[in-house]
């Protein structure tokens, strides 16, 4: 059996590296990963989307439409522009932070009518049309609390680790994360991710199996 992570957010969030280390870890357990990245344009709000199939039964690194188990949205815009990846009742890790484009932006501050930005509620409200198990994750808060504004990314990292689907152990996901950050960010980016963690079993865990705390 094969599971299907589709992960999505803008550039400058850390997508790469939130794709090396569950890249590594996965490697280092013995699962067979194959990824697909479309990397956008980091200065200008460019869409960042990764496709990671994991499993020995997977040769393709693209996930077919309505195929993906999990869908990690770092900027929950962009959970809709992918949602049709997600296979029905699929999980959901979302970011609550929106971070609007520049056009869209320019749309507001020249229009003579009252515009107003897409709001996370109308996100969710579209969202639980497709599947109900969705975490909001407010990442940055997290991020800040670890010491460290940079680690949403590391946050995702422990909510994932959390649920039972995902095929590979803690131990491996925390060693990858020690082996790709720099080496003075690794004490906040190691307690991101358990924040994370316990943010998924406070949560989304009362909806969907997760791993026995440990």
């Amino acid at each position: 059996m094969s599971l299907n992570v589709f992960i999505c957010g803008v550039g400058g969030q850390g997508l790469v590296l939130l794709t090396r280390v569950i890249g590594d870890a996965c490697a280092n357990s013995g699962k067979k990963i194959v990824t697909g990245e479309m990397y956008g344009l980091s200065q200008r709000s460019g869409a960042v989307s990764v496709h990671m199939r994991i499993g020995d039964d997977v040769f393709s690194p693209l996930i077919p439409i309505g195929q993906a188990d999990i869908m990690i949205a770092l900027e929950a815009m962009e959970s809709l522009r992918y949602i049709e990846y997600l296979k029905k009742d699929g999980i959901i890790l979302m970011n609550n932070r929106i971070m609007h484009p520049p056009i869209e932006t320019s749309k507001i501050i020249d229009s003579k009518n009252k515009l107003e930005y897409f709001s996370l509620d109308q996100v969710i409200t579209r969202l639980k049309k497709w599947t109900s198990n969705i975490a909001i994750v407010d990442a940055l808060k997290l991020a800040r609390e670890s010491g460290n504004v940079r680690t949403e990314n590391t946050v995702f990292l422990g909510c994932l680790s959390a649920l039972k689907i995902f095929p590979v152990e803690e131990k491996y996901v925390k060693q990858s994360i020690t082996d790709a950050v720099p080496k003075k960010t690794v004490d906040m980016n190691l307690k991101a991710f358990e924040l994370g963690r316990k943010n998924a079993y406070d949560s989304l865990c009362t909806q969907v199996a997760c791993r026995e705390k440990t």
